[in-house]
Parts: structure tokens; sequence; C-alpha cells
């Protein structure tokens, strides 16, 4: 049995306006807001800042002293502190084999 040609024609209509509002729903923005995860170490209190699944900051707050926050340095896992001003040498890799 075949189905004529206007009632194909209306079911896909149809089924593309059903559909369109899935299709537009999306993710928020990549760099709305950032995951958050507080916890407690020892005496301090850690938070991590994570954005897409990558830890890009850590806040560091003791029970006594002032907070500070550690930043990646470089690619790697190498974490520096925001407050204090050092020189960073870069560590680029020109040639390996």
């Amino acid at each position: 049995m075949r189905l004529p040609y206007q009632m194909c024609r209306s079911l896909l209509l149809a089924g593309l306006l059903l559909g369109a509002p899935l299709a537009m729903a999306e993710d928020p923005a990549p760099g709305a807001e950032p995951d958050v995860t507080i916890r407690t170490e020892g005496d301090k209190t850690i938070t991590e800042y994570r954005i897409n699944g990558f830890l890009y900051a850590i806040k560091i707050t003791p029970s006594v002293g002032k907070p500070y926050f550690l930043v990646r340095a470089d690619a790697s896992q190498m974490w520096t502190r925001s407050d204090k001003p050092e020189m960073l040498i870069p560590a680029w890799e020109i040639f390996s084999w």
C-alpha cells in the first residue's frame, strides 16, 4: 500500500516541526558558569574551579591567614600562586625524538 504524496509530505513536515525544538535545545555556553567543588582538607578549605572538566584554578583558604589562588603555570601539571608575581621562564620543547 502506497501513501499518497500529500500525506507523505504532511507526515514529513510534522516530523520536522516536532523535532525542531529538540535540535534547538543546546547545552549552556562553554564559558557560562564554572563547576565549583568545595572540600576541607585538614585546617584549610580547597575550592576547585572547572570548565568542561578542565581544572583551571584552585582557591586555598587556610583557617589562619589570607586565601590565595593557584593557577596553571604552563601546560604541564605545575601550579603557581597568583598573588605572588614571579618571573615565569618559558619552558617550551622545541625539538625532541
